[in-house]
């Protein structure tokens, strides 16, 4: 639960003071006095005045931010400081200070991405391990053996990129093209998949097996590593070096066969022979139980030996300082069109409103990105800073792209919005958000 905390609170504080910065900046760029600068809500926990007048404070509920400037629809404003008013700048003035904040969410991750590629990106090459049968890929001539590199035209590097790409295929009706590489052959070769509404109302928690690809793995040898002390391995006498070759009277030749054996035997005794030095003796295993999922789970306390990767499945990709930032903007741009195309599906009834997640599920992602090493996270809260930038640019009144539409139209009317419409606006959207923030708990709550 600490890590979760800390993981969201580094995220969103992070993404937050960027965005509010990019509002106070440009603001104070145009002239426009700021009141006062907040990341978070609630009781400020620390407070800084500086020369210009402005308070800085950090709040207790670091799940936001604000940026108060002066303005004369919020009170009086003295006749000396009426030049620095919000409201008293012209309208392309006002229009880059609300679209600052989203677009420093857009630069965040443009930098965030550049350092990624700056440390170096290692990932494993998309070969295919097996074809799901009756699934969009199989009506391809792709084989098990075969290596992914592009498709619908998008070039894949890994299965990440795999996976990016598929989540932009959700909904969609038609043909698509695959270009792969066959072991063996120096010429790529090129399928057509046909998708028919794929996916539509559904929450895949797969996307790369409901396409039907099985990722290539090792296979892993059940020798064992390590034995837990004290654990149910232990307790029956297990050492690190025993190699499993049979339990309950079944062959065992790979690693995920003596899990799933343990797993499905929580407080049942199981008949376990090893290879010790050469010789062969057999083991009684009583797995100790947990529960996941609402169900009991069996666990022995024992660790494999790590597999080998095939190195030539490993590809690295190292770019200089300008190629990093090259890469961060195209990465960045993917994300941006990804995140819309999402919303716009979502609208269109193509992907289902389950898909929306709530604080819950954010702060489970940032912790268990954070567990999977700095890049990861890094990778985390650039996507996260690309959707705070695109969720703001929505035009719905009370977010910063409802305020540029009414800018917008003031634009081009050459007259403001009458307050009244604002202000029923103003309670539609609130509704709206708050209506989306419902939904996205409950749905947290669901998948909990």
């Amino acid at each position: 639960m600490i890590q979760n905390i800390l993981s969201i609170v580094i995220s969103l504080g992070v993404l937050i003071t960027f965005h509010e910065f990019g509002h106070y900046y440009i603001a104070r760029r145009c002239g426009v006095k700021v009141l006062r600068f907040s990341v978070g809500f609630g009781k400020p926990l620390y407070r800084y005045v500086n020369k210009a007048g402005t308070e800085f404070t950090l709040a207790m509920i670091p799940l936001g931010g604000f940026v108060r400037m002066l303005d004369e629809r919020e009170g009086g404003v003295p006749e000396s400081l009426k030049d620095q008013a919000f409201n008293n700048k012209n309208v392309w003035q006002r229009i880059a200070i609300v679209a600052a904040g989203p677009i420093a969410n857009f630069i965040l991750a443009v930098v965030i991405y550049a350092l990624v590629a700056m440390l170096g990106i290692q990932s494993v090459a998309p070969k295919v391990g097996d074809i799901v049968v009756n699934s969009p890929i199989a009506q391809t001539d792709i084989q098990a053996g075969d290596e992914i590199i592009a498709i619908n035209g998008e070039s894949v590097h890994s299965w990440e990129d795999v996976n990016l790409v598929l989540a932009s295929l959700i909904g969609q009706t038609g043909s698509i093209t695959v270009r792969y590489q066959t072991e063996g052959l120096s010429s790529q070769q090129e399928d057509v998949a046909r998708l028919n509404a794929w996916l539509v109302g559904q929450e895949p928690s797969d996307l790369i097996g409901a396409f039907g690809l099985k990722p290539w793995r090792p296979q892993v040898e059940p020798l064992i590593d390590q034995v837990v002390e004290g654990g149910a391995a232990y307790r029956a006498g297990f050492l690190s070096g025993d190699r499993i070759f049979a339990a309950n009277g079944e062959a065992i030749k790979d690693w995920s066969h003596i899990v799933a054996i343990v797993q499905a035997s929580a407080g049942k005794m199981i008949s376990v022979d090893v290879e010790r030095n050469g010789r062969e003796q057999n083991l009684s295993l009583t797995p100790n139980s947990r529960e996941l999922n609402g169900q009991l789970v069996g666990y022995a306390g024992i660790a494999v030996v790590p597999p080998k990767w095939d190195e030539s499945l490993i590809r690295e990709r190292n770019y200089g300082l300008f190629s990093s930032f090259v890469y961060g903007m195209e990465q960045t741009g993917k994300m941006i069109a990804l995140t819309f195309g999402s919303i716009g599906k979502m609208i269109q009834g193509l992907i289902s409103v389950d898909n929306l997640s709530g604080p819950i599920t954010i702060a489970k992602v940032a912790s268990a990105s954070a567990e999977s090493g700095l890049q990861s996270f890094l990778k985390f809260m650039a996507y996260l800073s690309v959707s705070l930038g695109v969720l703001n640019l929505l035009p719905i009144p009370m977010l910063d792209g409802g305020h540029l539409l009414f800018f917008g139209i003031e634009a081009v009317r050459r007259k403001p919005v009458s307050e009244k419409i604002q202000n029923l606006a103003y309670r539609i959207g609130a509704s709206l958000l708050f209506a989306l923030m419902a939904v996205a708990i409950f749905n947290d709550i669901a998948r909990l």
